[in-house]
């Protein structure tokens, strides 16, 4: 039974991936991030060394806190961070823990560069459809809670890139874009590890509705509708990615969540 400031991995993994999901602080040691620099989804690197000095940093945030194997570094910051007035908890069995129950793990191979803020800092076309919401929807979620992201004109988004230090996505000839049938979406579930059925599902759906393939997935088409509804009614393109990110958040819920359940009305008859 895990303690009263401690998540199990099970309580965690349910979170992951939503929009109230805690900030994950990845505490382990040098010469442990090493030997498996994979990390649990959107966490953030920190020192432990340090933490009198960033811990502030995380008040009014929920915190769950993992070092190797769940003991002394990441209680000693959890409990520093409450002393702070933070929210924290220490994940049960830490990495090892969340690795060894076969959890999804991000691949930090082909993560872009952080900006002085520790964000990923991303550009692409103005006026998206699917792709273009899709892709930060999953960052944001499943590997930088913090990303920017800078929608621009198309003829401008390499010379942005290049000027602020941005790295381009879903345009033709950049590495994050489309390949053969895949989508953008698809590339980067790959090249991050992020296999899980949810997502896998949802990816699916996505490469439907981006690809005009929409007899990939009977969802593709309703994705597809609403991604091009939200385009007209939003003229603020970063207004629009923020209702985007409730629209993916609901098709993931129902990925993960609701696949078996069915709808009809009147549920029955009278007498």
């Amino acid at each position: 039974m895990p303690a009263p400031d401690e998540i199990t991995v099970a309580q965690l993994a349910r979170r992951i991936g939503l929009p109230d999901a805690p900030t994950l602080l990845d505490v382990r040691t040098p010469e442990d991030a090493a030997a498996d620099p994979r990390r649990l989804p959107a966490s953030e690197g920190r020192d432990w060394r340090q933490v009198a000095e960033w811990a502030a940093d995380y008040r009014g945030q929920q915190v769950v806190v993992a070092c190797q194997k769940g003991l002394k570094l990441s209680q000693g910051v959890a409990a520093w961070l409450r002393h702070a007035g933070v929210a924290a908890e220490t994940l049960e069995g830490g990495f090892l823990g969340w690795r060894d129950a076969g959890q999804p793990l991000l691949l930090p191979d082909h993560l872009p560069p952080r900006d002085a803020r520790g964000r990923t800092l991303w550009v692409t076309r103005h006026r998206p459809k699917v792709d273009r919401i899709a892709c930060p929807w999953l960052i944001r979620r499943f590997v930088d809670r913090g990303a920017v992201f800078l929608y621009v004109a198309p003829a401008e988004v390499a010379e942005v890139a290049q000027r602020f230090g941005a790295t381009p996505f879903d345009i033709e000839g950049c590495a994050w874009s489309h390949r053969g049938p895949l989508c953008t979406f698809d590339v980067m579930l790959a090249a991050w590890g992020l296999r899980t059925p949810a997502l896998e599902r949802l990816a699916l759906i996505v490469r439907g509705a981006d690809t005009a393939e929409l007899g990939l997935a009977p969802e593709a088409a309703g994705l597809l509708a609403a991604s091009l509804g939200l385009s007209r009614m939003y003229r603020d393109d970063l207004a629009q990615l923020e209702a985007g990110m409730a629209l993916y958040d609901a098709f993931y819920r129902w990925c993960r969540d609701a696949t078996a359940e069915a709808h009809n009305w009147p549920a029955g008859k009278t007498a």
